[in-house]
């Protein structure tokens, strides 16, 4: 592959960094991409089933290209709402994509390391606002939500979350919301079988969903319902608890914006509760059919839906090749207590299979992890295995 002139920095130039050169493929050196685009001036609307507005603002800016959902989602999901400069809130997809490209390539030069001079901090601005303009790429929604804000806009709001500080190359917890903003998709959280651990993870799943992100946990460790708590009498069991969850999660609209939390749930195949469940949100779901037959709205955001348990997180269950042994060849399942480790229940695999399979077809949950596989494969063994 030959180089060209641009592509390699001169040689005074290089001793500006010591970070990485950024050849230019859809943009030239004093150019603004999102000054060439032509934009439109739209209406940004969205709307439930029945016709009434959930959301709307007049005098979007966007490119011509972009289509009309994108418009929509642009401006109801992650135009900034409150406490812009000029009309108080974010209009046009060029600030939109001008905050987060900016910002990311100020905190790639006061960081240090990551480019070789200023013309390359410029290529890395322009060749990205090019991609993000043209929806060529995109980021994931906290990137939208959260990235820039402090430092274009001033916005500072509540702290809490931790960051890391490359001055002292250790963890501290942020002082405001946005200067060390939320900007991953995903987390995952443990929760041991502890009350004060599970109200802990109750309390960082908001904090998550607040900036629009999402979290996963597996809930394994919780003993079920059959087993004994120290202070005497039974425990309230992993399914109370779940519900408490899901609850939570329905009432974060994830990053202050009408997206729902983004949550998952996994349980290993010998957990107590198993059953319960792999039944749970298809057993719901009868429920919420039987309020649709009596009149309520079949919408899935209506009063029939509200009112069930279990519609706000992703289910899957943790399957391993000895249960998958036990299902190909006729085999039983063993449960085992948590606190103890003894066998509990006894199941026919197979039906335990036909069990998932038919609550996935009747509601799309659980889905299935093969763990054995996953931990076979997984890069950094040594680290723990993956749940």
């Amino acid at each position: 592959m030959t180089e060209t002139a641009q592509d390699v920095p001169k040689k005074e130039e290089k001793e500006l960094g010591t970070g990485l050169p950024i050849p230019r493929f859809f943009t030239v050196p004093g150019s603004n991409p999102l000054d060439e685009q032509e934009y439109d001036v739209r209406t940004a609307k969205i709307a439930n089933p029945d016709g009434s507005v959930v959301f709307q603002m007049d005098q979007v800016e966007v490119p011509k290209s972009w289509s009309q959902l994108a418009t929509d989602i642009a401006a109801s999901k992650y135009f900034r709402k409150a406490g812009v400069p000029g009309r108080g809130h974010e209009y046009s997809a060029r600030q939109l994509v001008y905050r987060v490209a900016h910002s990311l390539r100020r905190a790639g030069e006061e960081l240090g390391g990551y480019f070789a001079t200023r013309q390359d901090a410029d290529a890395f601005e322009a060749e990205l606002s090019y991609l993000l303009i043209n929806q060529h790429v995109a980021f994931n929604s906290p990137v939208w939500f959260n990235c820039g804000l402090y430092q274009e806009y001033g916005t500072e709001g509540s702290g809490g979350n931790f960051f890391w500080d490359p001055k002292t190359d250790t963890m501290q917890k942020t002082k405001n919301a946005y200067e060390h903003p939320q900007c991953s998709a995903c987390f995952i959280q443990a929760v041991e079988d502890d009350l004060m651990s599970i109200y802990d993870l109750v309390k960082n799943e908001a904090r998550i969903f607040k900036y629009g992100s999402g979290t996963g946990t597996n809930f394994s460790k919780i003993r079920g319902k059959q087993e004994k708590l120290s202070g005497g009498g039974y425990s309230s069991g992993l399914m109370s608890f779940l519900e408490v969850f899901d609850k939570g999660a329905g009432a974060t609209k994830s990053g202050g914006t009408t997206r729902r939390a983004a949550k998952m749930v996994c349980l290993d195949m010998d957990h107590p509760e198993i059953v319960n469940f792999v039944e749970w949100k298809s057993r719901e779901e009868k429920k919420a059919h039987a309020l649709i037959d009596s009149g309520w709205p079949a919408d899935f955001n209506g009063e029939a839906y509200k009112t069930v348990a279990g519609q706000n997180s992703n289910n899957s269950v943790r399957i391993p090749d000895e249960f998958m042994r036990a299902y190909l060849n006729g085999g039983t399942w063993n449960t085992r207590l948590r606190t103890t480790g003894e066998v509990l229940d006894t199941y026919d695999a197979r039906e335990m299979m036909d069990k998932i399979a038919h609550a996935a077809w009747a509601c799309a949950d659980p889905g299935v992890q093969f763990d054995t596989t996953i931990n076979d494969w997984q890069t950094v063994p040594n680290t723990d295995r993956i749940n």
